[in-house]
């Protein structure tokens, strides 16, 4: 497969995730339509998506629904999900949000003192993790530069590679990060847009910290 499939491919996860983010279930049939492809296709794309994790519930013929897990039950692992565990706060430990950093390691403290020793993949010899349609690398290099603009309420400039291939240079009043289903995305309100915009971390090429501060009013913030 070529690098321009490979990157529609991740697009369409992309866009099937906001799809089954909006609630309530959704039957092939409709998204295939929404997403101009056939129902064999968003079968394999769901497919995709439960393999690498993402919580996505329901069959063909009933239609597919994304479950809210914020809570964590007891959990039994394998081997190799205790490993991939691992690997994602190896990630963590190298970002350079000291909070990531912290909680990682707090994390990992709590895995270490519930599991046992024997048989466990060191943390340190893990480098690079696995995401469906997301360089993890490019989004864990922006996190802390926009996490930083958000609490202090600065503008960032940011060159961005749309869905459509197209590279833009913008500026944007960062509002608010969020992570769903492995995905990293920012809010913000877009002064070349003119409007309220979510960005793909890792569609982000750089990002830049303005010397200028914003406020969040009633016309640019989340609740306008």
């Amino acid at each position: 497969m070529g690098k321009q499939s490979i990157h529609q491919r991740a697009d369409r996860l992309f866009e099937l995730m906001r799809l089954l983010r909006g609630g309530g279930v959704h039957r092939a049939e409709d998204l295939a339509a929404r997403l101009e492809v056939s129902v064999r296709t968003i079968y394999r794309d769901v497919a995709r998506l439960e393999a690498s994790g993402v919580a996505v519930s329901g069959t063909r013929g009933t239609g597919y629904v994304l479950r809210d897990e914020m809570t964590l039950p007891p959990l039994s692992l394998s081997a190799e999900e205790i490993e991939a565990l691992n690997l994602g706060l190896a990630v963590l430990s190298e970002a350079g949000d000291d909070g990531l950093r912290r909680a990682a390691g707090s994390l990992a403290g709590k895995i270490d003192d519930a599991l046992p020793a024997e048989g466990l993949a060191q943390r340190d010899a893990w480098k690079t993790a696995f995401v469906p349609f997301a360089d993890a690398g490019r989004t864990l290099a922006h996190l802390p530069l926009l996490r930083s603009a958000i609490a202090a309420k600065q503008k960032v400039a940011l060159t961005y590679t749309g869905p459509s291939g197209d590279v833009t240079r913008r500026v944007i009043r960062p509002l608010r990060t969020d992570y769903v289903a492995r995905s990293w995305t920012l809010t913000a309100w877009c002064e070349l847009r003119n409007d309220i915009r979510e960005f793909r971390l890792d569609l982000i090429e750089s990002a830049e910290a303005l010397p200028e501060l914003f406020v969040e009013d009633s016309g640019t913030g989340l609740h306008s």
